[in-house]
């Protein structure tokens, strides 16, 4: 099982990885239109008078998005985790942040790790991330990884920024653009929606917002009919 759970990446890969899959990172989404996608969870969650003071990206590799979402929230707590040494180190030495007042913690751990250490943690306010960022993370994860962390990010994340290729995104991937991940697990649409479900309510695209924290009653996402 350990074998297996290094060959499909869910513990980070090494250079090689990150020199041939993102040989063209200026053309790829999250990173090309990094600045748009800051810009739109602002607005979407500025909409609602939503406020955000802390922040965590759950796997930031090269970290282009993280310090966008950074630079427009200004949050007072943030953190980033990448099992990946080789990004890692890459954004340790340089500044994510030009904000003083927003304490920045970077960690080289994977998402399984960070949520067996947030699950022995209390429930406190002070505990809990205002926004998640988790982009392109979930097709490296085996369905037990993703079943395990999923409550637990729910338990800590207010509001989640997320995005994952389905089976056909990847297929399309190797059809038009010749380029195939593979460390990357096909998993249908349908079946990430049955993960999801249960944790988080889609409120947008790519926003989702935890049922731990948030009911229809409770909500600030108030129109109801985009709730799912």
């Amino acid at each position: 099982m350990k074998k297996e759970k290094e060959k499909l990446g869910a513990t980070g890969f090494s250079i090689e990885y990150w020199d041939v899959n993102y040989k063209d990172a200026d053309e790829m989404d999250n990173i090309v239109n990094a600045k748009e996608h800051a810009t739109y969870i602002k607005a979407i969650l500025g909409l609602e008078y939503i406020d955000v003071s802390s922040v965590v990206d759950l796997g930031f590799g090269l970290g282009i998005l993280f310090k966008e979402v950074l630079k427009i929230f200004q949050p007072y707590r943030a953190l980033g985790i990448e099992p990946s040494l080789h990004p890692f180190e890459l954004m340790s030495k340089k500044k994510l942040t030009s904000i003083e007042s927003t304490k920045l913690s970077l960690e080289n751990i994977d998402l399984v790790t960070w949520a067996k250490k947030e699950n022995t943690k209390t429930t406190a306010r002070h505990k809990t991330f205002d926004l998640g960022i988790c982009t392109s993370v979930f097709q490296y994860l085996s369905d037990e990884e993703i079943e395990f962390v999923l409550p637990i990010m729910a338990k800590r994340i207010r509001y989640l920024y997320f995005s994952v290729p389905t089976n056909l995104e990847l297929r399309r991937q190797i059809e038009d653009l010749e380029f195939k991940d593979e460390y990357a697990i096909h998993r249908t649409r349908e079946k990430y929606l049955k993960m999801i479900r249960p944790h988080f309510t889609f409120v947008s695209s790519r926003l989702l917002e935890s049922k731990i924290h948030f009911t229809d009653e409770t909500t600030n996402f108030t129109d109801l009919l985009f709730r799912f």
